[in-house]
This record gives C-alpha cells, structure tokens and sequence, in this order.
C-alpha cells in the first residue's frame, strides 16, 4: 500500500505522461505538498493535452457534458468557460443554455488544463522516458540521456498507441498505403480528397477520424470495417432510474447483461431513455468487475464487451447526428465480418472482406487504410522502452486479459506479486483492476486516493477504490 510521503528530506516525484492523468495528478499533489519537487516528463511539445485533447480537431466534442469534466481545480471548467461564451454558440443551444449540460469541443479542456499546468508553474521536462536508473539509484533515464533521479514513480502514459491488427498480408503495415496512428500528425498527408479510404474499426476513434477527415473536405467513400459493425449509440437527456443492482450480489456477466436489458425495457415502459439504466449502473461496475474470476471477465471481453462498449461509451448528440448526415449521404459505409487479405493495385490496396453471418467477400479498394481500432494495452506484446524495462526488471506484471499491469489500488504489482512502495500507476493501465477507469471521473477519484495516500497514509479504515468509484454517484 502506498507510504505517507517522508518531511525528514525534500523528495521528488516523476510523473511520466504529461496529457490528463499526469497534469491532474501534478497539480493535486504540488497543492496537498508544496515541500516535495514534482516533474512532469511528457514527449509532446504541450503539457496538460494529451492524445485525447490535443491531436483532436475543433469539431471533436467531449463525449460527457461539462458536469462531467470538473475535477475540483480552481477556477472550475464551467467558470473557466464562461469566460469563453464566445464560442460556446452551438453547445448553449443544443443543452438549452445551461452550460454544465453541454457538450462543448475537447480543445478547450485541452486548453483549460494546459493553462492550470502553465499557471502553477510546474516543472515539466520535454522527452521520453525509457527506462528506469540502475540499482542503486532510483529514477527516470531519458532518450536524450537526461537522468532525473526521483524518491517516487508515477506511471501517467494514458491511451497507448494503437496496434496494427492481425493480419497474413503484413506487408501492408510496411508502407505508406497503412497509417497505423489516425492521430499522427502527417497521417493524411498526400491523401487524394476524391480516393477511397478504409477504416478498420467502428467505435469512437472511427467516428472521430471520419468527421474529421469530412472536416478536411476529403469527399471520397470511408468504409469503416469491424467483426460486428455496431457504431457508438447517442446521449440522449432527460429522465432518472433508481438503484437495482445489490453490490452484495455477484452476478455473471451473461446475467447482468439480462439485468441490464430488463431494466432497460422497463425504464422504456415508463418512457425514461435506457441511457439512464445505463448511468445508473456505472458507479458499481469497477466492484462487478473486482468480483469476478479472470475467467468471467474473458467471457465479457469475448463475447459482451462490444455491446457494452456502443452503450457506455457515446457520442454527444451533435456528433450522432453529423455522423448519421455520412451514413445518409452514403460517404460512409459500415460493414460487420472479418478482413480475409489485402492485395496490391494500381492505385493503391484492395481489401478483401467477408461480411460477418454470410459467404459475401467484397474487394473494396482504398488509396488508404486506416487504423482505428482504438488504443491497445496488452504490455506483455507492445515493446514501449520504459515499459519494456520495467518488465524485464520485474517492477510491474502484465496482466494475462492485456488490459494493462497489476495493481494494488495504485501501487504497482511486481513480477514476484509484491506490492511496490514507490512505483505507481494511473488511469488506463490500471484497467486490470477497475475495468472502466479510462474517463475523467474516475481516473480523477483514483488521483484524489493516491495524492491522500501520499501525503496523509493509508489505512485499513479508507474505503477501497472501488468504493470511491461507487461514491461518485450516478451520471454519464
């Protein structure tokens, strides 16, 4: 369990991410110790953006309304906001005026949390950790040789990138026709507006990439190709549903799933949207998922997470409809089935697909294919430097689902199965543990734990994280 900070010497932290998780967790824990020096090494040239709001574009909206964003830092993000009314135009409109109900777009939480990280003057490093210092020493070697040594590692990458699905054609992966990261900054360079484009994946990265490559004025087809073919469902307001799940009951993922659909089917009766099942839900899944053996929770990543996922994680009503406007116009096509090969064409690649419950093989041609399927985390197959390291030196252990490393509450899980009084993680990796733990209220209730572990020390009478997650109450 994580150890109360010593007084006796000045320590230093090392945050090592510079996007949300790492720039939130800074500015608590400078606040709550001023005596302790606190780094922030981030690769990108802004701290406090990230992948999710710094690579997005100005019509990329935050997928939960501004109640939803606000993390106790001072000024708030609707007071922040307001300042910024001028370009709130659409998303006023949308929620009625009421600012804390509006969708509005990423960049200005982007912008929001690079100003609080500019303004508290922390101390932040451009470069990319690779691994840790030898024994005896403890810290953070970076690629340009820097060594900063550092009493407390804190692990903060966010979303890794993605990875290039499987595939016998991966000669594909080796050239320019591929674009393995959506959000690289040259992935749509030299991209005809008129050619075709391939997009593996239909969840919310897809739906970013399309509108944005709509946004560019890109007019050729996207396909976007997945096993099942679902899209991300919308928000929609209105109505509440009361408390049905018993904490104290485990329940298999095949049986809540039917809790969940009866639920929804009856809130429908009483015309309350099945969104609202759905809220009601989210403060027990990370004690649903703790309960259940590995072998539970494979069966709900095989078989119910792609449902699970199109109702949890939505799309602001605006973004819905503009998507909707693609698949209407019949620019954007979405197929459910399985990519047999890729083969190459005059003007590109042709890929060879067979549609999901049928013997039907397309061969759809694309000057380009897109990857969005979305971050990957199985850390035991992505070689990440300082990931890398930290493996072989045993410091963390990958979980066997993928879904990240071991923790116990934040504190990193050894090889050996030892809990480390000094290394520790937050948001995505953690998801072993939590499952959901990849949105801003509970990554934001997990800083809150670490920065009072830190700083006051653990006891046996806290409650456990995943009685934190539970506290935040209903909501999107």
């Amino acid at each position: 369990m994580p150890q109360k900070t010593s007084t006796a010497a000045r320590q230093t932290v090392a945050v090592i991410g510079g996007g949300f998780s790492g720039s939130v967790f800074a500015l608590k824990f400078s606040q709550a110790a001023p005596g302790t020096d606190v780094v922030v090494i981030e690769r990108g040239r802004r701290a406090g953006r990230g992948l999710a709001y710094g690579a997005c574009a100005p019509d990329h909206l935050l997928n939960v309304p501004v109640s939803r964003m606000e993390l106790g830092l001072k000024p708030a993000f609707a007071q922040w906001l307001a300042s910024h009314s001028n370009v709130l135009g659409e998303a006023l409109a949308e929620s009625g005026g009421d600012l804390e109900a509006a969708f509005v777009p990423r960049e200005l939480f982007g912008s929001y949390l690079e100003e609080r990280v500019r303004d508290a003057g922390l101390k932040v490093l451009r470069g990319e950790a690779v691994a840790l210092l030898d024994f005896p020493g403890r810290g953070v070697l970076l690629a340009d040789g820097r060594e900063i040594a550092a009493d407390i590692v804190v692990l903060a990458t966010g979303n890794l990138p993605p990875r290039p699905p499987g595939s016998r054609d991966g000669w594909l992966y080796d050239t320019g026709l591929f674009v393995p990261d959506p959000w690289a900054p040259d992935a749509f360079d030299g991209l005809d507006k008129d050619a075709p484009v391939v997009l593996l994946g239909t969840g919310l990265t897809m739906v970013d990439i399309a509108l944005k490559l709509s946004g560019l004025g890109h007019r050729g087809q996207m396909i976007a190709l997945s096993r099942r073919g679902y899209l991300p469902l919308a928000h929609k307001a209105g109505g509440s549903w009361p408390a049905f799940h018993d904490p104290k009951v485990q329940a298999s993922p095949l049986a809540l799933m039917r809790l969940l659909r009866g639920e929804a089917k009856k809130a429908a009766a009483r015309d309350v949207p099945w969104q609202r099942v759905m809220d009601t839900m989210r403060p027990a899944v990370a004690r649903v998922w703790a309960g259940w053996s590995t072998a539970a929770r494979a069966q709900f990543l095989r078989h119910l997470r792609p449902r699970w996922d199109i109702h949890r994680h939505r799309m602001a009503p605006r973004i819905a409809q503009r998507l909707e406007a693609l698949v209407a116009s019949g620019q954007l096509q979405v197929m459910g089935g399985s990519v047999k090969g890729y083969s190459r064409a005059k003007d590109g690649v042709e890929v060879v697909f067979r549609q999901r419950g049928t013997a039907n093989e397309f061969v759809l041609p694309a000057a380009r294919v897109i990857n969005c399927t979305g971050p990957r985390s199985d850390l035991d197959r992505l070689a990440f430097p300082v990931f890398s390291d930290l493996k072989r030196r045993g410091l963390i252990a990958p979980d066997v689902l993928g879904l990240g490393i071991e923790t116990d509450d934040c504190a990193a899980l050894g090889a050996a199965g030892h809990v480390s009084p000094w290394l520790y993680a937050l948001g995505p990796l953690t998801r072993p543990s939590w499952w959901e733990v990849v949105a801003v209220p509970e990554i934001n209730a997990q800083i809150d734990r670490l920065v009072h572990d830190l700083t006051a020390g653990h006891t046996a009478a806290d409650p456990s994280l995943a009685e934190a997650f539970s506290d935040l109450g209903a909501g999107i």
